[in-house]
């Protein structure tokens, strides 16, 4: 029997790709969205329009409708969780939420990698309103309250949820364009402009990866009641990256780093640099390889796949390339510094 399948988002990122791959396979498809993203996704795919933050406008999208398994890309707050709970729970035999290694950031006292287990403990305080640590913060609460509401509904009443935790998601879809940022300033053949601090190392997760975990999910109905990790099995240093991007692109890498508050008040960060950042997680991959038997394409492969993309398809560079010319005069200046 064909087994139906809801996305809940479907049209941009992983979910586009999800999508086609779900549809090409001949699953009865339908997508829950805005309808405001356009897409060149098959015909055959069954729409439904909503916002998901509206409780009213899911309950009309969603009223006696049942599904085998839902995908749900979108959702951020614990109120949306509570009326994902409260429409699907005698609807659905499988409900996955794409959730982020976020949740570990704001815990306190962590080290890197993070575990499944490290997630209960005392949060950190909140950082000042209106500045770009609060947002990620916020992000990372916010989906923690989902992640409770889930939880719980689970405990009590056996919500059929699997929670899957992603650090960064690298793809040629992209809608932040992060990688497409790299690959452009390595074109150009300029410095790269990157904080001398944190230095964390980068564990990153391809999006063709969390398709086909996702699609084995679908059909071995696997991890009810739990939470996973899903990430790449390399950790590497920022230099090692670029390193690895520009022989992918046969390019050479120059980096200049400076001071990350220098950065800031330039108003470079995050552009030149959106690997740097402190909100970025480090997952320990280890349970899901276990359970589930996850596996993962090598981080080359990725980004040769995601390259090969680039060069086949020219975009015009987007907004966070437009100070390009003053990050390469900061770049001068900072060498000429040193040469002091």
């Amino acid at each position: 029997m064909t087994k139906r399948v809801l996305i809940i988002g479907g049209t941009r990122n992983m979910g586009y790709y999800l999508s086609r791959r779900l549809a090409e396979a001949g699953f009865d498809l339908t997508l829950l969205n805005r309808g405001i993203t356009k897409d060149d996704l098959p015909r055959s795919i069954h729409r439904l329009h909503a916002d998901r933050t509206d409780h009213k406008q899911m309950r009309r999208a969603l009223l006696a409708k049942r599904f085998d398994v839902v995908i749900d890309f979108v959702l951020y707050r614990g109120d949306e969780a509570e009326t994902v709970i409260e429409l699907f729970r005698d609807n659905v035999d499988h409900y996955i939420f794409l959730s982020t290694g976020q949740v570990y950031l704001v815990r306190e006292g962590l080290q890197r990698p993070f575990r499944e287990d490290d997630y209960e403990g005392r949060l950190m305080p909140a950082p000042k309103e209106n500045s770009y640590a609060f947002e990620e913060w916020r992000y990372g609460v916010e989906k923690r309250d989902v992640e409770d509401q889930l939880a719980a509904a689970w405990s009590r009443s056996q919500f059929p949820c699997t929670i899957l935790r992603l650090p960064m998601v690298n793809s040629a879809r992209d809608p932040y364009h992060r990688l497409f940022n790299y690959y452009l300033r390595l074109r150009d053949g300029g410095a790269i402009l990157a904080p001398a601090t944190p230095n964390h190392l980068l564990n990153h997760v391809y999006a063709l990866d969390v398709v086909d975990i996702i699609l084995q999910l679908i059909e071995s109905g696997q991890g009810k009641g739990s939470a996973y990790n899903i990430a790449q099995d390399e950790r590497v240093s920022h230099a090692e990256f670029l390193s690895l991007l520009a022989s992918v692109m046969g390019v050479e890498a120059r980096s200049v780093s400076a001071k990350r508050s220098e950065l800031v008040i330039g108003g470079f960060m995050p552009d030149c640099s959106p690997f740097s950042e402190r909100w970025m997680s480090d997952l320990d991959n280890s349970r899901g390889k276990a359970e589930l038997g996850l596996g993962y394409t090598p981080l080359h492969r990725c980004l040769s796949e995601i390259v090969a993309y680039f060069d086949a398809h020219p975009t015009a560079p987007p907004l966070t390339y437009r100070r390009r010319q003053a990050e390469l005069n900061f770049a001068e200046a900072q060498a000429a510094k040193r040469d002091l």
